[in-house]
């Protein structure tokens, strides 16, 4: 049964990622999507298709049924809401997504390069950013590519080729921080790629471990 005040509560955590996705960059005009999963129901609270991350509402935001069926809303659903169901089907601990096309990730993306998890923060928070490739005809992926990936349940981020980004997380905050990192990941590498080029060089030391907890006990 739906509880008024859970919905109410994920809405509002949901308008915080969006607007803070917004300010940081990550996410122009309506693309992208986001949501997260109710605590009272098996349903999520999802951004309809066509509401930009600032405008973002109360009103405005979408009730799904893991089934599919939408509560009655005047709003388009997402055009990755089955994605969205999907990931929320096969990974229980997955209680939020974050998807935008962030321009440094995408570009990435784009080129048809994986992002490296080359600082130690990548290491420990992410491990590995697969790079999903575009549908069989050459559309936006679907839940037919990106599922498989994540049902490896280490996976915690995506990169969608030509497309954006996927962050997952138990929490509306772990996910939007991993878009973040995704995104912070790939202008630095980036710019290594770019100095590297510059001294001459076509490798850098990379980090084994993400924490000296891991690094030590490695040691013994």
């Amino acid at each position: 049964m739906l509880d008024p005040n859970d919905i109410e509560a994920k809405k509002d955590a949901l308008i915080w990622s969006a607007r803070r996705c917004f300010d940081l960059g990550l996410q122009t005009n309506a693309g992208g999507n986001l949501s997260v999963r109710l605590s009272s129901a098996e349903a999520i609270v999802i951004k309809p298709s066509g509401v930009g991350f600032a405008e973002c509402s109360r009103d405005n935001l979408q009730v799904v049924h893991l089934s599919g069926t939408i509560e009655p809303s005047s709003f388009k659903p997402s055009k990755d809401l089955d994605f969205h169901l999907d990931l929320y089907r096969i990974r229980p601990d997955i209680n939020a997504i974050v998807h935008c096309h962030s321009p440094w990730a995408t570009g990435f993306a784009s080129a048809g390069l994986e992002i490296p998890c080359l600082t130690v923060q990548t290491i420990e928070k992410i491990g590995r950013m697969p790079l999903i490739p575009l549908s069989e005809n050459g559309g936006p992926q679907t839940e037919v590519e990106i599922s498989p990936f994540f049902k490896d349940a280490s996976v915690r981020a995506a990169v969608l080729a030509n497309h954006g980004t996927i962050g997952v997380g138990k929490t509306l905050t772990e996910a939007q921080y991993l878009a973040e990192i995704i995104e912070e990941t790939a202008h630095i590498a980036f710019v290594r790629d770019t100095l590297l080029a510059a001294h001459g060089k076509t490798t850098a030391d990379l980090p084994r471990f993400g924490t000296a907890k891991d690094a030590r006990s490695a040691a013994k």
